[in-house]
């Protein structure tokens, strides 16, 4: 059953980028963070906190939860998945390394709660955090559970916003967790630094609207349920500044001229600040 947890740190074993890590965590406020949960379709809700947006299926063989948010937050975290199902939690998957996405794999660990992730993910984890804190099931390709009377299947897409992004179709309810590769609330996250790439955050969301049919509901890493056309749109986006941007570099223009020229323009309104998309298109299509 559900039960509450202490975590429990050993800072002494801990690589200094956990620490640092753990140091910004420390600095964000936490205090006031509402876990809202929100039925999407059939067996599936999310919970939104701070971080990635949680996925849940529920039902009678218990819950299938996709990413963990902030370790600070799990105790309200599983609070409010006890209101939706009383329940263990079977499976924590997780859709990419990022800390607001894994940063309650180790609590939850701890509980016993087997962890699933592509093998990239794990090998990234390993440098920065605790065994509790792994993955314990990985795949290189793709994978399937089979609880609350649905097919949840996992599975690997090319290096996109990282090199161990995964997407995760609930085919029951007809729902796809997309990660990070999808995101409603900014311009692309391209983590050039944990390996992802231009080209396959293209072809990653090409693989998501194919995946996707017209009634599918997707949930994004961050922001609010969307449709294959909402994907479709994104992607669109990309490949729009990309083209631009190709065209900026060929005229022999430096990030500083393409940056002015403001390629992302049309944008900027809905999706904020474009410098850290910006800067990883350029580099990307071999700006120097």
């Amino acid at each position: 059953m559900l039960r509450s947890i202490r975590n429990t740190l050993t800072t002494l074993a801990f690589p200094a980028s956990l620490l640092l890590a753990l140091a910004a965590q420390a600095q964000q406020d936490f205090s006031n963070v509402e876990i809202i949960p929100h039925h999407v379709a059939g067996n599936m809700h999310y919970l939104q906190g701070a971080g990635g947006n949680i996925g849940l299926s529920i039902g009678e063989d218990g819950v299938v939860m996709v990413d963990d948010q902030f370790a600070p937050l799990t105790d309200r975290i599983v609070a409010a998945i006890a209101e939706l199902n009383d329940g263990d939690i079977r499976f924590v998957i997780n859709t990419h390394v990022h800390g607001d996405h894994t940063g309650g794999n180790e609590n939850l660990g701890r509980m016993g709660i087997d962890i699933l992730a592509r093998d990239e993910v794990r090998l990234r984890l390993a440098e920065q955090s605790s065994d509790e804190a792994l993955p314990v099931l990985t795949y290189n390709g793709n994978i399937t559970i089979h609880l609350n009377g649905e097919e949840v299947h996992v599975f690997a897409v090319p290096p996109a916003h990282t090199d161990g992004d995964s997407f995760v179709h609930f085919r029951g309810s007809d729902v796809i967790h997309a990660g990070d590769v999808f995101r409603t609330t900014s311009f692309p996250f391209i983590d050039l630094a944990n390996g992802g790439t231009l080209d396959g955050t293209i072809a990653a969301l090409g693989m998501l609207v194919g995946r996707a049919g017209p009634d599918t509901r997707v949930v994004p890493g961050h922001g609010g349920v969307s449709t294959r056309a909402d994907v479709m749109e994104f992607r669109d986006m990309i490949i729009e500044v990309a083209n631009a941007v190709e065209g900026m570099i060929g005229q022999g223009m430096n990030y500083e001229d393409v940056a002015a020229a403001d390629p992302t323009a049309v944008w900027n309104d809905r999706y904020g600040d474009p410098e850290r998309f910006l800067s990883a298109v350029y580099s990307e299509l071999g700006g120097q």
